[in-house]
């Protein structure tokens, strides 16, 4: 230690220990542990020996990860209900409705949109947690339909305790999303703390005449969502070693997607109202727009995109404390079907980490939208309900769709969506034993689409297994049409090879030589 070391660290101690305790943390004595056992002063500016070799977890160093570490919607709005009311006419809009952003007008052409979203990681790697945390930033931005154009960067980083190469990660990870957007980073602040946490505050720009809020949905409208839920769960599921490769692989793929697609699409089709789904979950988020719309809303329980095995991890009981604030929350507004499994409710009570966008979309556009969010590569965008009538604001969850309901399917749990866009006549056809009786029988065609599409929803057994079981029969009875239908889906939902050749071998045992021929031949277009 070199001399002007020794004295600075000589000072400060000095005064600490007159003070009788750390100048830097009074809760602390001087000489404090970290003194005691590496013979360092941080207080003095020196730093504690970091040993990279040695595997760190960035979620070792929180305590709720991703957007579970959000306050609750019930203390937020008590808190925000003492604050006085800001008033200015060039406000378009501000906190009285609880929107994703605050739209501030310029001029009659130009508004600003402005947001700020700091979270937790939900993941290890450094350069991940900094994409998911922009992604997440700059989803706020997307769902008033603006467009990001600056950015400035927040972090809480324990600078003593993790290496600096991880906190440069975060912040490159964070960048190369903003770049991704068109998004300029300009800057931005850094506090040395014992949690990290990581975001950004956005600066979009926005027609005025073409804002898009949580309080305009309209009786008639259909509800689309973007993502598959489940993020908080999978979440939870790998901090405790529980998630697989699967579900954390899908879950990372739904956070680092941006919502600009989405966006673009919303508001291109004309969506009355829209917000994106992070920590309240699908339930506080719906509900809000619901209370600003002054509607009910009727949700589809069967047509949630789902992240693989979320089901299993919540019946598991793998949901944090989030659920519970998010239920209390909409409680007054919630009326759910007779017998709702409990592990649904906690998918819909579920905070979400750079979740998809929730937009109200009229009618007659549903179908529209729908196929061009598809088509886009937002392959789990579903239609999960409808607006029913106007009230002070509600939310019914249904177990499935009415059969008066007329709306496009999505493709997420719903295999006829898929067979209607491939081979639907060929296969109905192999799938069904009197296909040939009913050719021309409309309605025929139709109770056995739903019959298939009911088949293959999660129950009892979850939708990966029905997957692999669809699979398997597929091939056991030689079925070609079926058995590709079923691979591609089980290629969009993560599926492995490992899994599939599991299921192939088990057709293969029951159908013998046709089925390992058909296998063969099709495993070569996986």
């Amino acid at each position: 230690m070199t001399a002007k070391i020794f004295d600075k660290r000589k000072r400060v101690m000095s005064r600490s220990i007159k003070l009788g305790h750390c100048v830097c943390d009074p809760k602390k004595p001087c000489p404090c542990p970290v003194f005691k056992e590496k013979d360092v002063c941080t207080c003095a500016g020196e730093s504690v020996p970091i040993d990279t070799t040695n595997k760190y977890r960035l979620t070792d160093f929180v305590r709720s990860a991703g957007c579970a570490s959000k306050i609750g919607q019930k203390d937020l709005h008590k808190v925000l209900s003492m604050l006085p009311e800001v008033s200015d006419p060039r406000i378009l809009v501000g906190t009285t409705t609880a929107d994703d952003a605050g739209v501030f007008m310029l001029n009659d052409q130009t508004a600003i949109v402005q947001t700020v979203d700091v979270f937790t990681p939900g993941v290890d790697d450094p350069f991940l947690f900094g994409k998911i945390a922009a992604c997440n930033s700059l989803s706020d931005v997307y769902a008033m339909g603006g467009k990001p154009v600056t950015a400035l960067s927040i972090i809480g980083f324990p600078i003593y305790s993790l290496p600096h190469e991880a906190m440069a990660d975060i912040i490159k990870g964070g960048m190369s999303v903003l770049k991704e957007a068109g998004t300029i980073l300009l800057g931005g602040h850094s506090i040395n703390d014992e949690e990290i946490k990581f975001g950004f505050a956005v600066t979009g720009v926005i027609d005025p005449t073409k804002i898009i809020s949580n309080a305009g949905a309209k009786p008639g409208d259909m509800l689309i969502l973007t993502k598959p839920l489940g993020t908080g769960i999978i979440s939870l599921a790998g901090q405790i070693n529980r998630a697989s490769d699967e579900s954390l692989n899908a879950m990372i793929k739904s956070m680092t997607t941006l919502n600009k697609t989405g966006a673009e699409i919303m508001t291109k089709y004309c969506a009355n109202a829209g917000t994106d789904v992070t920590g309240f979950g699908l339930a506080g988020h719906l509900c809000r727009m619901m209370i600003e719309s002054k509607v009910t809303a009727e949700i589809w329980m069967d047509q949630l995109p789902l992240l693989p095995r979320v089901e299993e991890y919540a019946k598991g009981g793998m949901y944090s404390g989030a659920n519970e604030r998010n239920s209390e929350f909409t409680a007054g507004y919630t009326e759910f079907e007779q017998d709702t499994p409990e592990h649904m409710k906690a998918v819909i009570y579920d905070a979400q980490t750079s979740g998809g966008l929730l937009m109200s979309i009229p009618a007659e556009n549903a179908e529209k939208a729908l196929d061009e969010l598809l088509k886009a590569g937002l392959t789990d965008s579903a239609i999960i309900g409808t607006i029913t009538e106007a009230s002070e604001g509600k939310m019914i969850f249904k177990a499935g769709k009415p059969a008066c309901i007329k709306s496009p399917t999505a493709t997420k749990g719903a295999i006829m969506k898929e067979i209607s866009k491939e081979t639907p006549s060929e296969a109905i056809e192999c799938c069904s034993p009197t296909a040939s009786n009913m050719s021309d029988d409309k309605k025929s065609i139709e109770v056995f689409g739903n019959f298939l599409n009911k088949a293959m929803q999660p129950g009892a057994i979850d939708i990966v297994t029905k997957e692999l079981m669809a699979i398997a029969l597929g091939l056991a009875v030689n079925c070609v049409p079926c058995t590709k239908i079923h691979l591609k889906k089980a290629a969009s939902m993560g599926i492995g090879k490992d899994e599939l050749e599991e299921a192939a071998a088990l057709a293969i045992a029951f159908g013998g030589c046709r089925a390992l021929m058909l296998w063969n031949e099709l495993k070569k277009e996986i």
